[in-house]
């Protein structure tokens, strides 16, 4: 007669080798703390702040330096595979690389280098948790030095930077306000403006 084992169970800790068995129409997840998880599908406030904010601040940084209105320095990505450990795979809203970071630009899949500033579009009380706190760690961890939250529900931007405590806020925005956000501080941004307003 056979007993049960009295040993635990190991739990499976995801790696990008588990994001690749997915079918490549499926693949759109992420790896976090070794587990994969589906990313939700981005609806139009989602996908409108996302568009604004790459269109922003790619005319002013993404681009060799030309003077104080386009300072360039930055390449910028959306949606892209970064594995940046074993068990954590993370596919950012947005990433920027300095092309000090970067001199050629972001290449193949998935990238292994950490961006040096992470966008998330926040969409509802999951992606608050997730982004706010898990990844939020997540990217400390990884020496992300700038770290985005943009928020379509509160229409609030909140930008952290990384201190040796782990991330501290620099700078807690809402729609009606006009700042210059690090790193990209050499500009003005409207909040608003990533959240549908026009420009002036």
């Amino acid at each position: 007669m056979s007993s049960a084992s009295s040993e635990t169970p190991r739990v499976h800790l995801a790696t990008f080798a588990d994001l690749l068995a997915l079918p490549e129409e499926a693949r759109f997840h992420e790896i976090l703390d070794g587990e994969l998880v589906q990313k939700a599908t981005p609806g139009g406030e989602h996908g409108l702040s996302q568009n604004r904010a790459v269109r922003i601040l790619g005319s002013a940084y993404d681009r060799r330096p030309n003077g104080p209105s386009r300072p360039g320095g930055w390449w910028f990505a959306t949606e892209v595979t970064i594995e940046l450990d074993l068990h954590d795979t993370v596919q950012p809203d947005l990433a920027g690389w300095r092309r000090t970071t970067l001199p050629e630009g972001p290449k193949g899949y998935p990238l292994r280098v950490a961006p040096d500033w992470v966008g998330e579009v926040v969409t509802g009380p999951d992606a608050r948790r997730r982004d706010g706190i898990q990844k939020r760690r997540i990217y400390a961890l990884h020496h992300v030095a700038h770290y985005w939250l943009i928020d379509t529900d509160r229409q609030t931007l909140t930008v952290l930077r990384l201190t040796p405590r782990g991330y501290e806020e620099t700078l807690h925005a809402h729609r009606t306000d006009r700042v210059h956000a690090e790193p990209f501080d050499a500009i003005e941004l409207p909040v608003g403006v990533l959240f549908g307003d026009d420009e002036d």
